[in-house]
């Protein structure tokens, strides 16, 4: 493997500044790709984030923006072009998470999951992808999750807006593949992440316990997983969605 597999290729991570989008920049920095992180609302995280990559030897710019909203990711799309190019290589990740019961899944909770996780992905993705055919090469990769393989009760709009992201993985490889377009998605389990502080310890040791390897992961776990998928290590993989659970999902 090339330790540099990624060199000269720009890349754009959306919900980079935190969590698994954080481990991702850094990653594939790592990997010689020059990296835009995008965040919504964390400018000193994500700020953080690039001057690690840039202490590391490599380039990297934050971009702030709201992927629910047309006019904010096309203005980022043009900043992240003029500064380092056009996107080669996209993640997806920006997401929201709720845990609602269904009485409390009003309409506005159902939409703000839908706008971010769902139409998010593909307002990004609809930015991209028409420079990517017409280079001859681009990689996307969606952050699903195991909500959108198996339903969440006290979650159901959540798991709706991934299932939705897993849907249009595969439409969109179908319609792409013949111009050297490859899009994949990752379905995380329970990732040790900002977004388990403050969860009851009882619960998150129920989930534990319902995990086969008996463990969280780890965002870095999920990070290689995304750099196999953007990398020709994966070259005759389009459409896919993989699963990192630790065995509490598994598919046929």
């Amino acid at each position: 493997m090339n330790e540099l597999e990624l060199l000269g290729l720009t890349t754009l991570v959306t919900g980079g500044s935190r969590g698994i989008g954080r481990a991702c920049c850094l990653r594939l920095a790592a990997a010689g790709s020059k990296v835009a992180v995008n965040y919504v609302s964390g400018e000193a995280a994500a700020r953080e984030v690039v001057s690690e990559i840039e202490a590391a030897g490599g380039k990297a710019i934050s971009c702030q923006a709201d992927v629910s909203s047309p006019e904010q990711v096309r203005a980022m799309l043009e900043r992240v072009q003029a500064e380092l190019g056009p996107v080669d290589l996209l993640v997806n990740n920006a997401g929201v998470f709720d845990i609602v019961s269904h009485e409390e899944t009003s309409l506005d909770v159902w939409q703000r999951m839908l706008d971010v996780n769902l139409t998010g992905s593909y307002l990004v993705s609809w930015a991209v992808k028409d420079g990517m055919i017409e280079r001859g090469f681009g990689r996307i990769v969606n952050m699903s999750s195991i909500a959108a393989l198996d339903g969440r009760p006290t979650a159901i709009a959540y798991s709706v807006s991934k299932a939705g992201v897993v849907a249009l993985t595969q439409s969109l490889a179908l319609a792409v593949a013949g111009h050297n377009v490859r899009v994949n998605a990752v379905a995380p389990g329970l990732i040790d992440t900002e977004i388990l502080a403050g969860v009851d310890p009882e619960w998150l040791d129920g989930l534990i316990q319902a995990t086969p390897m008996k463990r969280i992961g780890q965002a870095t776990e999920i990070a290689e997983l995304v750099l196999f998928l953007l990398s020709e290590r994966s070259s005759f993989m389009t459409g896919q969605t993989l699963v990192a659970s630790g065995g509490r999902v598994t598919l046929p």
